[in-house]
């Protein structure tokens, strides 16, 4: 059999190619809606962080340690098969809460370093030209945490995409099953998982490219 000839029994024959779609927007979704919740939780949560009251401020930092250092897979595991496993809850969604989970606890300790990172002579001196606390955050603290952030940041989402790859324990149809599947199929497993690799590797530059256009916007703005 040719190279060729593996390719469409690959990628052409019996749709695979839909199939193999079908997974990616699978992934994709799974992916921008943890993104999405992460982000905002981990917002919340690193609000908690910085706070004074020692009550939540322990709650908060708990909360990191324990989903930080926490397999996402056995997190995932977890949830689904034990806590919500009578709940009847889709697993794409409980998929999603688990990343978003184990995202918003990275994002939290990344706006909380970034935040410490920021210049603080600035916030003082604009505080005593007479900006409230809020107006010293929103024009001084934020634009410069979101600047030191920004890097870390985009590494998270990439690597929020590779994590997604074991939703197929909780029978989720995502793109890594999907490619596993063609290559039992096809018997043709170097080619199959190469390609899925490449198809990985893509969402992951795409992110960088997103990421890189927002930049080059700005610096044109």
């Amino acid at each position: 059999m040719t190279f060729t000839e593996k390719l469409y029994k690959i990628l052409i024959y019996g749709d695979s190619y839909l199939t193999i779609l079908k997974g990616l927007g699978m992934t994709a979704q799974i992916s921008l809606l943890s993104v999405f919740l992460g982000t905002l939780l981990g917002g919340l949560v690193c609000l908690f962080r910085t706070r004074k009251n020692i009550l939540i401020r322990t709650f908060a930092t708990a909360y990191i340690a324990f989903l930080r250092g926490t397999p996402v897979l056995m997190l995932l595991l977890l949830l689904y098969y034990g806590i919500f496993a009578r709940a009847g809850l889709p697993s794409f969604i409980v998929a999603s809460f688990t990343f978003a989970l184990n995202f918003s606890a990275h994002v939290a300790e990344l706006l909380r370093t970034s935040i410490a990172a920021t210049e603080k002579g600035q916030v003082e001196a604009a505080r005593t030209l007479g900006f409230s606390k809020w107006q010293a955050f929103r024009l001084i603290t934020l634009p410069q945490m979101l600047t030191i952030a920004k890097p870390v940041y985009q590494s998270l989402i990439v690597n929020l995409i590779q994590w997604t790859s074991v939703v197929g324990y909780v029978t989720i149809t995502d793109l890594t099953r999907v490619i596993n599947n063609i290559a039992s199929r096809t018997m043709q497993p170097f080619i199959t998982i190469t390609l899925g690799l490449f198809i990985y590797l893509g969402l992951s530059y795409a992110i960088y490219g997103i990421f890189a256009l927002s930049e080059l916007k700005k610096e044109k703005a």
